[in-house]
This record gives structure tokens, sequence and C-alpha cells, in this order.
């Protein structure tokens, strides 16, 4: 009964706030940030915090949508309205349906492009749309994208025509039914595998740009140098043009440098070095010149921090921030919303995980099979918080031995070359994507053999495409001797992979722990039947239950341990193992305790490292 009148309730503020013309589908659950989108203007914020361009044009809000069989072409009637940027299946895409294999989504909406646009190539973004999807302007093809988790853009200036412009995309997703990635999307949602997202579930917005413009740019900072290496690539760049790179902290220039070509180094003078303590970003600018005159200025900025691995007074293998040893505590965040599933309902929202995880006292999340917004990294950059980045599972079937140095059981996925082409096609887009938000500091290719293949191959060239970051291999297993990592997973005590076999050569690691659940009346998915590692009726008992695992992990670091990673930041749909309930309404335990009981994980006198 709370649930059903948590989303009246919701339903009739969105009303009250001028949307009587949408409103979100019928759901299970919301989170409280339900009732402050704004049909008209969700989602407003700046999209890429990490290349700001001034002048663009937000597409969010109601599009028209229409499901028809996946081999019809352009719908001439449409089903109705959908609330862009949240997939069709989320309550507040206002549809709340699935679409399956069976079936495309369509998109339509026109545009009237502002007066200052004229002149101007212009760019169609998109943030990132599950699965494979067409895009058509005033009815030729702009362009064809596959990969549900980065971003992409076409130049649509020679599409352009007088007046309004008409905008159409079409999407097809087969969930489970696919190899793509798709992390824990599956047609029939069970214990940890979650509802289907289908479709446009980032911001689509339209940018200006000049003929010649700075497409991107990627950072590399040497913290033992005190330098950032920065390379761009540049559309339509012309002999004699120059590229000046000025950094700035606290609005004053720091370093500047201008280079004829594309890439080189500036030297950034008594460097003040990033951390979860202390997170330190400076801002940096670039200007394309020709001839003296300014061609195009884009915003980004850039931290001074260093990943690295070094040896204990034992001979085991550590974790280094910034050559110091800094103990990895965080939890497995799943990143989905109750009423937005994949799309966090505000920015606010989107902030508020992280917040509270720092609040809890821990210092690292794990992004588990899902990547996020380009602004998610860009508070935890703002907040200091680390993250370990998955790339999305599928393709799944294979073995899993969750044991390390164990043979006969573990086996590899046999992909077909178009399922091996999709997986390393996207996960090279979102190491493009994610490389420049310095809090990523861990890639994580695979996790619990879930669809796993060719490991070494994967693992060495995630390595040798970043030199600037740790590889785990797989999370969990199945376990290769390759890559900088170890990571085992056991629920729900804490334990650790023995150092003394394996830490000599790479850093051990509890990828997964915990899992212990506390399902709260009227802030459940469903009424009954939810799911946990181990369940618990009281927050005194699972309070208590947390305690004696932290009180378990500590002794573990210094005999080899560098992280640890517990399961999970909220409930969610059945899980209901989460620090917060899935609406986001509860924390199950009391921050401040959190974070007090966290500190003794962080004691510098754990562990020493040889010089």
């Amino acid at each position: 009964m709370k649930k059903i009148l948590s989303v009246v309730l919701i339903s009739l503020a969105l009303c009250a706030n001028g949307q009587s013309s949408w409103k979100m589908a019928e759901g299970k659950i919301a989170t409280t940030w339900a009732a402050q989108v704004n049909a008209s203007n969700p989602l407003p914020e700046y999209p890429r915090p990490q290349l700001v361009r001034q002048g663009w044009t937000n597409l969010n809000g109601l599009w028209d949508y229409a499901i028809r069989p996946a081999n019809d072409t352009t719908p001439s009637s449409f089903d109705g309205k959908i609330l862009v940027p949240f997939a069709v299946e989320a309550a507040l895409s206002g549809v709340g349906k699935n679409v399956g294999a069976e079936n495309k989504l369509w998109y339509k909406r026109t545009v009237t492009l502002p007066a200052n646009y004229k002149g101007k190539n212009v760019l169609l973004h998109f943030g990132a749309v599950d699965w494979r999807c067409e895009v058509f302007v005033n009815r030729k093809s702009a362009g064809k994208h596959e990969g549900g988790y980065d971003p992409f853009s076409f130049d649509i200036t020679p599409l352009l025509r007088k007046g309004a412009q008409e905008i159409v995309v079409s999407v097809w997703d087969p969930s489970d039914d696919g190899p793509q990635p798709r992390g824990k999307q599956v047609k029939k949602p069970h214990a940890i595998w979650y509802t289907p997202v289908t479709g446009i579930w980032q911001t689509v917005w339209l940018e200006p740009v000049p003929q010649s413009y700075i497409m991107s740019t990627r950072h590399v900072p040497d913290i033992d140098k005190s330098t950032l290496q920065v390379t761009t690539i540049i559309n339509n760049l012309q002999a004699g043009d120059k590229l000046k790179v000025t950094a700035l902290k606290d609005a004053k220039v720091v370093a500047e440098e201008t280079w004829s070509g594309m890439a080189g180094t500036i030297t950034i003078p008594n460097a003040q070095l990033w951390s979860p303590s202390n997170p330190v970003l400076y801002d940096l600018q670039f200007t394309l010149i020709r001839k003296n005159k300014v061609i195009d200025v884009v915003k980004s900025y850039f931290a001074m921090r260093k990943i690295s691995i070094g040896t204990d007074n034992n001979g085991i293998q550590r974790m280094l921030l910034n050559n110091a040893f800094l103990f990895h505590f965080g939890p497995l965040d799943q990143g989905w919303w109750p009423d937005g599933l994949y799309t966090a309902p505000t920015d606010e929202a989107l902030k508020f995980d992280i917040e509270k995880t720092k609040d809890m006292g821990f210092n690292m999340i794990r992004k588990h099979v899902k990547v996020e917004p380009a602004r998610w990294y860009y508070h935890c950059d703002k907040l200091g918080m680390l993250v370990w980045q998955d790339m999305p599972s599928g393709d799944m079937g294979n073995t899993w031995e969750p044991r390390p140095a164990i043979l006969g059981k573990g086996t590899s996925k046999d992909r077909t070359p178009e399922s091996e082409k999709i997986f390393k096609t996207e996960w090279k887009a979102i190491m493009d994507a994610c490389f420049n938000f310095p809090s990523i500091v861990v890639w994580v290719p695979f996790n619990e053999a879930w669809g796993q293949f060719k490991t070494e191959e994967i693992v060495n060239w995630t390595m040798e495409y970043d030199h600037s970051r740790l590889v785990n291999t797989a999370s969990g297993g199945n376990f290769h001797p390759v890559g900088h990592i170890l990571d085992l997973h056991n629920y729900p005590e804490p334990v650790m992979p023995d150092p003394e076999i394996f830490g000599k050569d790479r850093v051990v690691v509890l990828g997964e722990y915990g899992g212990l659940g506390l399902p709260l009346e009227g802030h459940t998915w469903q009424t009954k039947d939810n799911w946990g590692y181990q369940s618990f009726t009281t927050n005194e008992k699972l309070l208590e239950q947390y305690k004696s695992f932290i009180l378990r992990l500590e002794p573990l670091i210094s005999k080899g341990l560098s992280a640890a990673v517990y399961t999970q930041t909220t409930d969610v749909e059945v899980e209901t193992n989460g620090l917060m309930t899935y609406d986001r309404q509860v924390i199950k335990m009391p921050a401040a305790t959190l974070h007090a009981e966290h500190q003794r994980l962080y004691n510098p006198g754990l562990v020493t490292i040889r010089n």
C-alpha cells in the first residue's frame, strides 16, 4: 500500500507541475526525484564535461514513439509520446513497455535550429542508445551505430533543410537473445538479472561547430615528471594551424604551450596530486588558431594522479596511488533506478549515490557491468571517488571456475567472429569515452567468466592501449596468468587468495563479498520472494554482521590484500542486499557508523612499501 501511495503522489506532483500531457507509467516503486522530472526539460545539464564548447541544444523531452515488427520500415503513424532519455521499459519514459528482439523501437521529433547555428556544421550527439540504431534526418540516413554504452555523433549538416528538421531514430535490441554486451539485462528478470533497457537512455543533443574543430582530447599525467601529455584529434586540420593548451588552477594560468601539431607535453609546476582525500582538479583549455585567428575553443579538466604497483616488505604486490599504498574499499555499484532503470531521474540523483558512498567512508566504487553517463564520472572526479570500471557482459554460456589454480572446469566462450568484433569494438569505444576521467583507475574486462573469451589477447590489448591504469583480468575468474590483478569473489564473508601463492606476481583483491540482505516493507520491488546472499530481519542484526566482516577484513590487509568490494550500493529489483533501498529512501545502517568502522582499513601502518 505504501508503494502504491508513493507512486500516486509522484504522479500528482508531476501533474501539478504543469505536465498533465505526460505522466510516469505505472511502476512498482519510485525515488523522490521522479517528482522533480520536468517533461519539457529533463536532465538539462551539459552532458560532456570533459569537452565543453559554448552553444548547444538539448533534445531531451517528449518524442513520438512506435513499436513495430523488426522488418517494418519507418512507421506512418506513432503510438504516443515517450520521454527521452528514459528507456521505453522505464516508468519515467511514460510508456513502460518491453520491446523484444522481434520488434524495433522508433522515435521521431522535429526541431528548429537556433539562429546562431547558421554557417556552422551541426553535430547530432547521442550519449547512449541500446543497442543497434539508425538515425534519419529529413528522411535520409545520417548513420548507423552499434553499442549500448558509448557516445556517438553524426555530422548532419548535409541533410539539413530550411525550417524545421525531422529526426527519426530506429532501435533494435535483442537483450539476452543476442551476443552484444548487455550487462544484467534479461527478458525474464530474476535474482541478480534485471529488466531490459531498450533505446535512448542518455541525453540527445545538437552542437554547432566550425568546419575545423577539436573532436577529442586525451590527457595522461606523469606525477614523477610533473608533466601532462596531451593528444588531440582535430577535424579538418590545415597546414600552419596551431594548438594552444592552457592549464589553470583556481582561474589562474599555471602552464601554457602552443604547438604546430596535435600533441605535446606541458609541465605542471608544484603539482597538487588528486586523491580521495584531496580531489584537486585543474582546468584545461584548448584553442585552435589559424593565421592568428581563433577557430575553436573547448574546455576540459585533468588531475595529477598515478595508479601503479609496488612491492611491500614481504615481497607482496600492492596497488599504489601516487606512489603510496592505499587500500581500495567500496561497494559493487549496479547503477539501476526503479523509475529510470539505467537512467537516474535527475543529476542530483546521479550524484546522490556517490555522495552517500563517500559519507559511508568508502573510497572506491566498482561500476558493475554498466557504463554511466559522463556526468557520473565527473562527479566522482570532483568528489574524490576511485572507480573500477567493468566492461558490460554479454554472450554468456561458458563455465565458471571461481577458485584460482583449479583446472578442468572453467572454460572460455567460443564466440562467433561477429560476437568477438562486437565486444572488441565496444570495449575500445568505452575506454576512449572514459579515458580522461582521473577517478577511473582500474579496467575490468571480464566478470565471473560471463562471456569470457581469448583472455590473454583481450587483457594484453587493454594493458597496451592504456598504460596509465591497472587491468583486473577477470573479477572472480576465470583465472589466467595475465594482467595486474588476481580477483577472488566469496559470499558472504571476506577471504583472500593466498598471497604467498599468488601475491608475488599480481595484486590480490577481494572483488566481491557481503551481499547482506534486509528487505524493508514499502521499499521493495515486489512484496515477497526478495533475495540476498544472507538475509536479516532487523537493522541491528544486519549492522552486527557487517561490523564482524570489517573486523575480519582488517588483518587480511597486512597479509597482502589490496582491495575489497562489498555487495552492494542499493537494492536492485528483487535483490535486497543494498546498503540503501532501491528507492534510496532508507539507508539501512547509519552512514556515520559505517564511516567510523571503515577507518581501520585505511591505517597506513598496516603496509610498508619497499623503496
